[in-house]
């Protein structure tokens, strides 16, 4: 590189100081380019309150660069000169100041890495060292295995970091308390929530700015209550280790009617965004276990998501590649339904994860993957609209972390790159973990007729479909013994009854 001025372009969830880009600049002479364009808001049409939440967190962090000495040229949205798109903005900015180059740390999506070469102006990006495990070290360990599974990638990675480690082994003798981790949630029971925040003056600004401009989207802006400086947000991770975090481990998947949020963290949004960093969240649960006031059960789990789950699912998005979210091994095909940018379904699991959805910009783990991706994949939904919808509705999402969990994960569109087996079940499991079935119009209890779960219907009828791939699987085997063993009159009656609502889906009518 040149000792000329340089561009430094940050992203929207770069917002860190310990970031690539900013190490190689140098703040007397480079100039760094933050923009707020519609080509973001737009690829996607995002959630309301993920627009505000990031538009709001950069117009802070470009004042916080500022304050560190560094000149920084930021475009508003509704900057009249603003060309709406990132590479624009770079090209603007290079002709007011001169800059021929440009540097930048390497973006989470295939899709602006692409727009980033094809820039107007050479952009070297930096690796995104703010990771725990880099894109060679993922494939160093996915060298030469047959199955990538998240577990042993896990175990890697407490070693590396020493993360609840005694040594060699693991504090308690275990890897994983993940058995302890499965309670139903008790009547009555206290829930603290995650901290909400009351809007500033920029953060109403923005509030002001989205919903005019997307007032008409999924979801609204209303009740925002997110933090948006990297105070706010460590201000948040205080609370959940202090109030959540000893009860989140026995309740992480389970689901009350009018309780979207039970003892979750909410510290995705700033993780991904870069408010947070890895080490200091998991460091926080660590502590708050070694000195005795988070059992094993609740810090293990919520430190496997940080260094095990979500590392994991980044390693797998940049290793398949840039047609990962194209797979679609199980050849589904069917529109998404209507209700699910509505909620408007008598089925009381998916109104209620849906309705949280519209509001909040979020849904915890479980209500994603058993309610609104069990019912994709058992009803054939085609994974790639799955996958919008994911990318549109959650303020964490991004790419490299929904792809994976939508298109691996929940949907095994990927052919079992991620999962060893498809996460599909019928109405028994939401009724085990939740309150929903309670006040539903179908009867979970019920195999077959008039007012059937269609969980249970549609449940069969995937295993039907789908038999010759997934027979021989091992952890599958149980399913199709039990299918077997039922009359042969009734299986005809559930596979009959299957697609009569599968017909129902293609129709538009109501479930």
């Amino acid at each position: 590189m040149s000792g000329e001025l340089r561009l430094i372009l940050i992203l929207g969830d770069q917002l860190s100081d310990d970031l690539s880009a900013l190490r190689e600049g140098d703040a007397d002479r480079d100039v760094i380019v933050m923009a707020e364009v519609q080509a973001e808001t737009d690829y996607v049409p995002h959630h309301p309150k993920k627009i505000a939440f990031l538009f709001s967190a950069m117009r802070k962090h470009a004042a916080h660069l500022r304050k560190q000495g560094w000149t920084v040229r930021y475009a508003t949205l509704d900057d009249p000169d603003n060309t709406q798109s990132i590479p624009g903005e770079m090209l603007r900015a290079a002709e007011a100041t001169g800059a021929t180059e440009a540097i930048g740390t390497e973006p989470g999506e295939f899709r602006l890495i692409s727009a980033l070469e094809d820039a107007p102006i050479p952009v070297h990006l930096f690796p995104d060292d703010r990771f725990l495990c880099s894109h060679a070290e993922f494939e160093g360990w996915a060298e030469g295995r047959k199955e990538l599974r998240m577990e042993w990638f896990y175990r890697e990675m407490r070693r590396k970091t020493g993360l609840m480690m005694e040594g060699d082994r693991p504090a308690g003798g275990k890897w994983n308390y993940d058995h302890d981790n499965r309670k139903r949630a008790p009547r009555g029971l206290t829930v603290p929530g995650p901290l909400r925040h009351e809007p500033d003056r920029i953060t109403r600004d923005v509030i002001e700015m989205v919903r005019n401009r997307f007032g008409d989207r999924y979801g609204s802006v209303n009740d925002f209550w997110f933090g948006t400086s990297r105070d706010m947000a460590l201000e948040s991770l205080g609370h959940f280790v202090q109030h959540s975090l000893p009860t989140f481990g026995d309740y992480q998947d389970a689901m009350v009617t009018g309780e979207p949020f039970l003892f979750h963290a909410l510290l995705s949004p700033y993780l991904n965004a870069g408010l947070l960093g890895w080490r200091e969240v998991c460091d926080a649960a660590q502590a708050a276990w070694m000195a005795g006031d988070v059992p094993i059960n609740a810090a293990e789990g919520f430190i496997r998501q940080i260094i095990g789950w979500r590392e994991y699912i980044r390693g797998i998005y940049f290793r398949e590649g840039p047609d990962y979210t194209s797979r679609n091994a199980l050849g589904a095909d069917r529109d998404l339904p209507e209700f699910y940018w509505t909620g408007d379904t008598d089925m009381r699991c998916l109104s209620e994860t849906i309705g949280t959805t519209m509001a909040e910009a979020y849904a915890h783990h479980i209500q994603r993957l058993m309610v609104t991706g069990n019912f994709a994949i058992l009803a054939g939904l085609d994974p790639a609209q799955v996958h919008e919808w994911y990318l549109v509705v959650y303020a964490d999402a991004y790419e490299w972390v929904e792809a994976p969990n939508v298109i691996g994960m929940s949907q095994f569109a990927d052919g079992g790159v991620v999962a060893s087996k498809p996460y599909v079940s019928g109405g028994n499991y939401i009724n085990r973990m939740s309150d929903y079935c309670k006040t539903c119009a179908y009867v979970v209890e019920q195999k077959s007729g008039e007012g059937t779960c269609p969980f249970n219907l549609l449940y069969w009828g995937f295993l039907d479909r789908h038999r010759d791939r997934f027979q021989g699987n091992p952890r599958m085997a149980q399913m199709y013994r039990t299918w077997d063993r039922m009359d042969a009159d009734h299986r005809q009656t559930v596979l009959t009854e299957a697609s009569g609502i599968l017909r129902k889906l293609d129709a538009g009518d109501r479930i």
